[in-house]
C-alpha cells in the first residue's frame, strides 16, 4: 500500500473534539474515542501540499473559488458517479448540517411537518426541533441486520402531517445503506406526487463498498433534479471537517435563488479560503489516496466483524453498505439502553455515539468509527469485548 494507515497519529491538544472534549462532556479522559465521524488518518499529501504552499504565501483575505476548484469537482462527480454539474448548480456552505438548516429555513414556515427517518443523524431532528418545525418520523425497519423503508407509511406520514420537506440520509447514517436505485425513485415518486421537496445529505457518497453503488439523488429524473437539494462535501472522503466547505447542488434556478437568499440573511459571503484550496486538490489529485484508505477502512470493518464473532457473539454487526460508520447491536444482553452505554464509557473505557441520540429506534445500539488505525480500532474492540463477555458466562 503507497500510504500508511497504521501509523498512529496523537490528536490530543490539537482542539479536535474527538480528544479534548471529554472532559468539558463529562467523559473519561483515559477512554480510546471512536466517535465523532472524522478519521484518524492524515489527510492525502496532496492536500497537505497545497495547503501548505498557499499558507506560506501569507495573505489570507476574501476569497472565491474559481474555475480550478470547479474545474476539479465536476470531473470527480463525472468520473466517480456519471453526473454533469453545472457551475451554477453549486453553492458552497460552511458544513451540510448549515445547508440543511438553510434549506428548512428557506422552504418551510414554522410549524410545517419535516420528514425523516430515524435512527439517523441526530442534527436532522435537533434542527427542525431547535427552528420550530415539527419533525415527522418515517421509522426504518430493520430486518434480517438491513434496513429498510416502509413506504406505506412513507406516504401516509407525507399526507397525514401535510409534510413539506423530506430529509433523506445517503448513504445512511447510522445504518450503512446505500440505496437502491428502484428505492430512491419509489421516494421520488411519493415526493413528488405530494409536492415534498426532497434535501439529500450525500455527505458519505464516495464510501461505499463492493458492488453498492451510490445514485446521486438528483440523477434519477429530471423531475427529481428540480425538486432536490444535494449537500455533499469533501469532509468525510478525505477528512477535511476542519476546514468547514461544502459543495451544495441545487440544479433548480428558483429554489436556488431562494436558498441563496437565506444564506444572505445569516451574513456568510466568502467560503473558507483553506476549505477552497483543500477541496480543489482533493477532488483533482486525491483519488488514489482515498481508495487506499477505503480499502483499508473497509478491512478494518471485515476486522471488527471478525474479532467480535471470536469474542462476543452477542454482539451483532450491521453490514454497512457503505460509510466508515458501524451499527453495533446489543439487544441480545438484554441490557438497558443507559447500562450499556455506561460500561462501554466508563467499564471499557470506550466512547462511543450512544444508539438512542439516533432516535428510540436506536436503543441498544452504538455506533463505532472504523477510520482509524487498527490498533486503536484493536484495542477498543478487546476492551469492550472483555467488558461485555462478563454477561455472557
Amino acid at each position: 500500500m503507497k500510504y500508511d494507515f497504521d501509523t498512529i497519529t496523537d490528536r490530543k491538544n490539537t482542539f479536535a473534539i474527538k480528544y479534548d472534549l471529554a472532559s468539558a462532556r463529562n467523559k473519561p479522559t483515559d477512554a480510546i474515542s471512536l466517535w465523532v465521524a472524522d478519521m484518524d488518518f492524515p489527510t492525502a499529501p496532496c492536500i497537505q501540499k497545497a495547503l501548505a504552499e498557499r499558507a506560506s504565501h501569507g495573505i489570507f483575505g476574501y476569497s472565491r473559488p474559481d474555475n480550478r476548484y470547479f474545474d476539479a469537482i465536476k470531473g470527480w462527480y463525472k468520473r466517480r458517479f456519471g453526473f454533469d454539474l453545472h457551475d451554477s448548480w453549486i453553492t458552497n456552505t460552511p458544513g451540510v448540517v448549515f445547508a440543511i438548516a438553510t434549506a428548512v429555513k428557506a422552504f418551510t414556515q414554522e410549524n410545517d411537518s419535516v420528514l425523516i427517518q430515524k435512527p439517523v443523524y441526530y442534527p436532522f431532528f435537533n434542527t427542525i426541533k431547535n427552528l420550530n418545525r415539527k419533525v415527522v418520523n418515517n421509522p426504518l425497519v430493520l430486518k434480517n441486520g438491513h434496513y429498510e423503508i416502509d413506504f406505506d407509511d412513507f406516504e401516509q406520514k407525507i399526507t397525514k402531517e401535510n409534510v413539506k420537506l423530506f430529509i433523506l440520509c445517503s448513504p445512511h447514517n447510522p445504518g450503512g445503506r446505500v440505496w437502491k436505485n428502484d428505492e430512491l425513485k419509489r421516494i421520488s415518486e411519493i415526493c413528488l406526487k405530494h409536492n415534498v421537496l426532497v434535501v439529500s445529505d450525500e455527505i458519505h457518497s464516495d464510501i461505499t463498498f463492493g458492488d453498492n453503488k451510490h445514485t446521486i439523488y438528483a440523477s434519477l429524473s429530471k423531475e427529481a433534479e428540480q425538486n432536490s437539494i444535494i449537500c455533499t462535501a469533501p469532509s468525510k472522503t478525505f477528512n477535511l471537517a476542519g476546514l468547514q466547505f461544502s459543495n451544495i447542488f441545487i440544479p433548480n434556478e428558483k429554489l436556488r435563488a431562494a436558498f441563496q437568499r437565506e444564506i444572505d440573511r445569516t451574513g456568510y459571503d466568502e467560503p473558507s479560503l483553506m476549505g477552497v484550496i483543500a477541496a480543489t486538490a482533493a477532488y483533482s489529485d486525491g483519488e488514489d489516496w482515498f481508495e487506499q484508505a477505503k480499502d483499508y477502512i473497509w478491512e478494518n470493518i471485515q476486522f471488527t466483524k471478525s474479532y467480535v464473532a471470536e469474542n462476543c457473539q452477542k454482539i451483532k454487526v450491521i453490514e454497512p453498505e457503505g460509510t466508515y460508520l458501524l451499527w453495533l447491536d446489543f439487544s441480545d444482553f438484554g441490557l438497558p439502553d443507559k447500562e450499556i452505554d455506561t460500561r462501554i464509557l466508563n467499564k471499557a473505557k470506550v466512547w462511543l455515539d450512544r444508539g438512542s441520540m439516533f432516535g428510540t429506534e436506536g436503543e441498544q445500539f452504538q455506533r463505532i468509527n472504523c477510520a482509524t488505525p487498527r490498533a486503536i480500532l484493536e484495542q477498543a474492540l478487546k476492551q469492550i469485548c472483555t467488558e461485555f463477555s462478563r454477561s455472557s458466562n
